[in-house]
């Protein structure tokens, strides 16, 4: 494992009510919702499950390229996409190897539609619904429509019982923690600048949540 959420909080203020581990019954009913929506669900025990899972799903020789993502380092596979044994083209690795800002950003933008994007999610509405932001949309710009496959990891604690409620998480618990984050990575702050409600997946088999019965991300 790489980093764990408690690495980038020390004062941050949350709600910490929209950050638990649901019941049972909770998480059954959220994945009945999310399958009623489109979305593929696979439920895994633990972050080592998740990596495994993951891993199972990308084919040899396709294209792969993830956003930023707390979930995706901690259970492994940021690092197991540059230093692992795969046989995946990683388009990260191309990017940051691209010295030319201009070039790189076009790059940035071609990785959108890479055969396999991976990601998360800052919130998933009992109801069926998936929600996440960015301040660049650099990481859920792929998630709509972009991306030929999606593989979005979460921890069952960011399932909440309404899609008022995710909106409400997204604002206290995922923008304060990512801001903290930011601002001890970049030294800048964050933002909700670009947002997504992800409400159905209508090509059949894209898209992929694997929710970990865990406390992952934020």
């Amino acid at each position: 494992m790489s980093q764990r959420k408690a690495d980038y909080v020390d004062e941050a203020d949350i709600e910490d009510d929209l950050d638990t581990l649901p019941e049972e019954e909770t998480i059954e009913e959220a994945v009945a919702n999310l399958e009623a929506n489109g979305f593929e669900v696979e439920v895994v025990d633990t972050a080592e499950e998740a990596l495994e899972t993951v891993q199972s799903h990308i084919p040899a020789g396709v294209s792969v390229m993830n956003g930023h993502s707390t979930t995706l380092e901690e259970i492994g596979f940021a690092e197991y996409l540059s230093e692992g044994d795969h046989d995946w083209e990683n388009l990260s690795e191309n990017i940051w190897s691209i010295d030319d800002d201009e070039k790189r950003q076009v790059a940035r933008r071609e990785a959108q539609t890479a055969d396999y994007f991976l990601g998360s999610v800052n919130a998933i509405a009992g109801t069926g619904e998936l929600v996440a932001a960015d301040r660049s949309g650099s990481r859920i710009g792929a998630y709509p429509f972009a991306a030929g496959n999606l593989v979005l990891v979460s921890g069952v604690n960011k399932i909440v019982p309404t899609l008022s409620d995710a909106l409400d998480r997204l604002e206290s618990v995922a923008y304060p923690l990512e801001n903290e984050r930011a601002q001890e990575a970049y030294g800048v702050e964050s933002a909700i600048a670009k947002q997504l409600i992800f409400r159905q997946e209508l090509d059949e088999g894209r898209t992929t949540v694997v929710l970990v019965r865990e406390k992952l991300g934020y």
